[in-house]
């Protein structure tokens, strides 16, 4: 008996302690699983607060867009909207998701144009001009950029389509236009401008060129004159049949007087030639010129900018030429061109207006299709720091009042307008070097 006893408590004993352990190890699981939910929570809150960022950031950037922009579904039903397109049209958000795109579109014509690009698989990268209704009752040119929507299963489920109306565009268009123009303007009046300068340094010279003409002419019209008296003294004893007339006509040299007159005519015509050739070169110098398409004889150029500066220059300077005997024909504005040779060939002559010896060699030759000519001084040269600078606008090392800084810069940039170069250097034995190069004319260049 007692034995049974003793089994019976031994047994009671061990279900109590398995008991315990079972009720241990659920409560140890039960504290598990909270662990478990407290981090899932935790990891859920941190998406969510991940996800209303990403959406508030979202809803910034739509804000912020000024191009219009639709949500639809697949049958055109409005889904989301940004600010623009509130503004556009004059609706609310709730209005415009409660309609079809196809309803804020004004013509028939557009609509089935619409309803086309809506179909699934026509809307990808799609770029096209469909009018909007706006909020005064107009209908808006807009330029679209359609792109499908696809689910997770790559369905099509809709589209976005982000829009700018061209009025925007041609505005913005117009304004370029028109800055262009400005621009160009502002740099034709530069360009004449400096060739305005140009002629003023070379008035001097010109003023030269024309008083031997006009000399020549006021010389021959006083002979004129004289002759005129003398004949009209003889043909007025003449018609009055004076028996001395024979004596007169002696007496008055008339005979040697009417051999003279055609030399003296022809000397009268020579000079009016020559005054209008000068004139008639300065107009065309000072010209806003709009046939930039011209053969131009390059060497006969370069003469005449030699001529009209050296007149001009207040100092004798010697000059060597080399290939300047035969024409070098190259394509291009004529005043333009000129101007440049004036300017190269008056800065040479500046260059060197202090040496003892002033000198200068211009050298003209063409290879491999290309003109070039080489305008070298004696001059002090060109500061290594100012190598890099001398062609930029408004750069100059002259004083003030002798140069306006845009000289090298207008030529630099009506050379390069040419096809051709200008570049500078300083030469081994002292002075500076300017070398220009343009392409020949081709043969039969008008």
């Amino acid at each position: 008996m007692p034995d049974k006893l003793s089994s019976s408590a031994e047994a009671t004993r061990l279900g109590g302690e398995l008991a315990e352990e079972a009720w241990i190890d659920v409560i140890r699981r039960m504290d598990q699983v909270y662990t478990e939910l407290v981090q899932s929570q935790e990891t859920l809150e941190a998406k969510h607060r991940e996800l209303a960022d990403a959406h508030r950031f979202t809803e910034g950037v739509l804000e912020a867009m000024t191009d219009v922009m639709v949500v639809c579904d697949t049958l055109g039903q409005v889904r989301q909207v940004n600010r623009a397109m509130v503004s556009l049209t004059g609706l609310s958000e709730s209005l415009l998701t409660a309609c079809k795109l196809t309803d804020l579109v004004p013509g028939e014509a557009e609509r089935e144009l619409l309803l086309q690009r809506l179909a699934a698989g026509n809307a990808e990268g799609c770029d096209i001009e469909i009018a909007l209704i706006a909020h005064n009752g107009e209908a808006i040119p807009v330029t679209w950029n359609v792109s499908a929507l696809y689910d997770g299963e790559r369905r099509y489920s809709g589209f976005v389509a982000v829009g700018r109306p061209v009025g925007e565009l041609k505005k913005a268009y117009a304004e370029l236009k028109q800055a262009h123009e400005a621009l160009k303007a502002a740099q034709a009046q530069l360009v004449q401008a400096e060739k305005m300068a140009s002629l003023g340094r070379l008035v001097a010279g010109v003023a030269h060129e024309l008083n031997n003409p006009i000399s020549f002419i006021v010389g021959n019209t006083h002979a004129m004159q004289r002759y005129a008296g003398k004949l009209q003294q003889y043909l007025a004893a003449v018609h009055a049949a004076n028996p001395d007339a024979g004596a007169l006509r002696q007496q008055l040299k008339i005979d040697r007087l009417l051999a003279d007159l055609p030399s003296l005519l022809d000397g009268l015509m020579e000079g009016a030639q020559r005054s209008s050739a000068i004139v008639d070169a300065l107009k065309r110098f000072s010209a806003i010129e709009t046939d930039t398409r011209q053969r131009v004889n390059l060497a006969e150029a370069v003469q005449r900018a030699l001529h009209w500066v050296g007149q001009a220059a207040p100092h004798r300077v010697s000059v060597q030429c080399h290939g300047l005997e035969s024409a070098l024909w190259v394509t291009g504005s004529a005043n333009q061109l000129q101007q440049v040779l004036v300017n190269l060939i008056q800065n040479a002559y500046d260059a060197v207006e202090t040496q003892a010896a002033p000198a200068l060699t211009l050298t003209l030759a063409s290879a491999e299709g290309r003109a070039c000519l080489s305008v070298a001084d004696n001059g002090p040269g060109i500061a290594a720091a100012n190598l890099a600078r001398i062609f930029d606008p408004f750069f100059t090392t002259k004083p003030v009042g002798k140069g306006t800084g845009l000289g090298l810069s207008i030529s630099y940039g009506i050379v390069e307008q040419h096809g051709g170069t200008l570049a500078a250097a300083n030469l081994a034995d002292g002075g500076a070097c300017f070398t220009l190069t343009l392409p020949t004319a081709a043969s039969g260049t008008p």
